[in-house]
């Protein structure tokens, strides 16, 4: 059983709930069963600092988070209105203070996540049972608590929350082939047996053998291979290819203790549960804000409402000048997509016209946008649907540029409003969350058992305190030196943490 407040919905939100589920099948979207429940602030900020479940394991980051939740609230800084949480069934959260416009604002919001959430590629591997796999997490660390006791726990957890990052969202999406099935009676053969399976030689004729498969050519291969398992039988390192996701490799090689061991599974676990949202941030809200203005202004709103909602939604998708407001860019680009699929302005005829002003005016009444916005909701994550989507056009439209940091001012400046920067920029703070790519290259490293990292430089240097911090967790897990190589001014660069003290010298 979902552990829930169980509080009945008022009456009058109810019909609001039945209404709207009505008003959804209408237009096409699927949704799992969705329960709604009325909370306090303290309450709702408490389930927000959870993550939005009503039960996580104990840690101090829950409280800081309650703690800035609140006092950013009462202050007048942020607000929250709903939570919504990927389960089936989903459970939505609305706060007990908001107006009744806000109230039918956040149920149609809410329906557009769920919409996404069953139906969106990206979340199809994730538990949709998770309310309860939360619980039970929280059951079995308190456990360990009570018996090793809550600093000792809290330590080890405070490790492993500082590498959730290093798992590999992909690999959720594909299936690694079975791996080959040992032979035992291979014990019985003789090396030589095995030679035809290394061997180069490629087919020919009797006659035209020694041309094709020169016989001194076959030795120094064979030799070769010799000396290649020679070098790799005396380093004994392993894995024989980088490994992204270093929390797996460290489940499966780390001399942890049981249970260790299975609070480090359980930080993985969830990290793979919250990765996707952090994939399609501005497509899930974004198509979250589409469903409730298409909804609000067509059907749910009265007269006397729409100067609320108008405040409402204008706040939420307000954009920065520090920052992108992923409602703003998400709802905007679907309506882009809608509106492009029904005028017609795709494929290569269109690409191909040079006249701007055609281009405006083109209008072949295809009518396809709502088809399409389905369709990109299905396969789509953030990246894609920048990569795919984003037009010159837009950019100019919602006045969009690239910055950068200016050292002499010691300020960001606007660094050019040309379109390839401005996707790019883009594009490079939603790659991997904007986080550093970092694979596991060696787990016995100078034939010691030490751990060998790698990160993959894309342009941007690591920041040093983070990367020694992070090899000081790596090190309370792996009990052995870790080493991390990445660019520093140009060089090649190597961080070593070896339990006591951090080094950092040219590769």
């Amino acid at each position: 059983m979902s552990i829930s407040t169980h509080r009945t919905l008022p009456p009058e939100l109810r019909d609001m709930q039945l209404a709207t589920e009505e008003r959804i099948k209408h237009y096409g979207l699927d949704c799992f069963e969705t329960i709604f429940e009325v909370l306090d602030l303290e309450e709702l900020c408490m389930f927000a600092a959870y993550g939005g479940f009503p039960v996580r394991y104990p840690h101090w980051r829950f409280g800081a988070e309650y703690d800035e939740l609140v006092k950013t609230h009462m202050y007048g800084l942020q607000r929250i209105y709903e939570m919504v949480i990927n389960n089936n069934p989903c459970y939505a959260y609305l706060l007990n203070t908001n107006l009744m416009v806000d109230q039918k604002l956040v149920i149609n919001h809410v329906y557009g996540h769920c919409d996404f959430f069953k139906c969106n590629a990206w979340f199809a591997p994730t538990n949709r049972n998770m309310l309860d796999a939360m619980a039970n997490h929280a059951t079995r660390i308190n456990r360990y608590v009570d018996r090793h006791g809550y600093d000792k726990v809290e330590e080890f957890i405070d490790a492993c929350l500082s590498l959730e990052d290093l798992i590999d969202p992909h690999s959720v999406h594909f299936t690694r082939p079975n791996e080959v099935e040992p032979m035992p009676h291979a014990a019985l053969l003789r090396d030589d047996d095995f030679e035809f399976m290394r061997q180069t030689r490629l087919p020919s004729k009797g006659y035209m053998d020694p041309f094709i498969n020169p016989p001194e050519v076959l030795k120094k291969e064979a030799e070769q291979r010799h000396k290649d398992e020679e070098e790799r039988d005396a380093k004994r390192s392993f894995p024989d290819e980088p490994q992204r996701d270093i929390l797996l490799f460290l489940l499966q090689h780390a001399p942890l203790k049981d249970w260790q061991h299975d609070i480090l599974s359980i930080i993985r676990d969830e990290a793979y549960y919250f990765a996707p949202q952090g994939q399609t941030k501005i497509m899930n809200e974004g198509w979250a804000s589409y469903w409730h203005t298409t909804l609000m202004t067509k059907h749910s709103l009265t007269d006397a409402e729409v100067i609320d909602y108008a405040d409402h939604h204008s706040g939420t998708v307000a954009m920065s000048p520090q920052r992108i407001n992923p409602y703003k860019i998400g709802i905007e680009l679907f309506r882009e997509i809608e509106e492009r699929w029904d005028r017609g302005q795709f494929g290569p005829e269109y690409d191909e016209c040079e006249n701007w002003e055609a281009r405006r005016k083109w209008d072949k009444g295809l009518g396809l946008g709502r088809k399409k916005i389905f369709e990109v909701r299905r396969i789509h994550n953030d990246i894609t649907f920048i990569d795919t989507f984003l037009t010159p056009e837009f950019c100019a439209k919602h006045k969009l540029f690239s910055f950068a940091y200016n050292e002499g001012q010691s300020t960001y400046d606007i660094a050019s409003r040309e379109f390839p920067q401005i996707k790019q920029q883009l594009l490079n703070s939603l790659t991997n969350h904007g986080r550093p790519f970092i694979d596991v290259i060696d787990a016995n490293a100078r034939n010691r058992g030490e751990l060998y990292l790698r990160h993959r430089f894309q342009g941007i240097e690591l920041r040093q305190d983070y990367a020694q911090a992070t090899l000081a967790n790596l090190h309370r897990l792996w009990a052995r030196p870790v080493h991390l190589e990445s660019i520093i001014d140009d060089k090649p660069t190597v961080f070593t943490f070896d339990g006591h003290t951090h080094s950092l010298k040219p590769k």
